[in-house]
């Protein structure tokens, strides 16, 4: 008997549709298929008899949402995906320490930035950015105009949802490393530093910058958590930075990297598995 066929035959059998848990041995690992009825008979019953499923993907997690089957991640952590203007609004709303941030929509609100910011500032993609990309720190009117000019699409129109392309202007908080906390289920799995590499303002791992786990602060542990619980976000990487004495929240990251877990020498699969087996996540 196959895999598939045993995990039929069994109605307790965990199921994922996308890939992070291909190679944890409890799950039974569909992949995506964004026809529904590209499904076997079997595999449409396993989805539709299972209790909860794992990585349903952003495609399908409100689609479980609305028939009332639970997933991991839950909807709400798909729904902020690389969306900072999202991010930033529910911070704000939660009264979550979060640097000074607007969005500015339009061309007219555009040539408002530096009636409202001062030099040097930091300017992101607003939404689909990841690993340092997309980020910029803005020392002077040239930079911004170039910023601006990058939100553009190839025909040179801002064109983001039928509308201009926003800028996403936040204040600069000098620091020479971030914190990344991840939570997964409702506990923190790991934490480290992000030490910056002397030239890039950037603490992405994939832009150059170290891990360390040295003096990891207790209170940004516990603000960190709370971000997570807070927002309703049940596998996620939070970012903070600490400026003056005091942690904000930067961003949360649910496509984050496993270096550090490499780094800390942790089987990231086995640590999924476990916490499954025990009814964590």
């Amino acid at each position: 008997m196959n895999s598939l066929s045993s995990a039929y035959s069994n109605t307790s059998s965990k199921i994922a549709i996308g890939s992070r848990l291909k190679n944890c041995s409890n799950v039974i690992t569909l992949g995506f298929k964004p026809n529904f009825t590209d499904y076997s008979t079997k595999e449409i019953q396993l989805i539709r008899d299972a209790d909860k499923i794992y990585y349903p993907t952003a495609f399908y997690a409100n689609l479980f949402q609305i028939m009332g089957k639970s997933t991991f991640p839950n909807f709400t952590t798909y729904h902020f995906v690389q969306d900072k203007i999202r991010q930033t609004a529910l911070f704000n709303l939660l009264k979550i320490p979060h640097p000074r941030t607007k969005v500015f929509y339009g061309q007219t609100q555009k040539h408002e930035i530096l009636n409202t910011f001062t030099f040097p500032f930091i300017a992101k993609k607003p939404r689909g950015s990841s690993m340092g990309r997309g980020v910029y720190l803005i020392n002077n009117s040239e930079e911004l105009y170039t910023y601006l000019s990058n939100l553009t699409n190839q025909n040179g129109k801002h064109v983001f949802k039928g509308q201009s392309m926003p800028a996403y202007i936040q204040e600069y908080c000098p620091h020479d490393r971030d914190l990344r906390v991840v939570i997964i289920g409702k506990e923190i799995a790991l934490a480290y530093w992000r030490v910056a590499k002397a030239y890039d303002f950037r603490s992405n791992v994939s832009c150059g910058a170290e891990i360390s786990f040295e003096l990891i602060p207790k209170k940004a542990l516990k603000l960190a958590l709370y971000t997570a619980i807070k927002c309703g976000w049940d596998d996620v990487g939070v970012d903070l930075i600490e400026n003056n004495g005091d942690f904000f929240v930067i961003e949360a990251n649910m496509k984050y990297g496993k270096k550090g877990f490499l780094r800390a020498g942790i089987d990231y699969n086995i640590l999924l598995q476990n916490l499954i087996e025990a009814g964590k996540i």
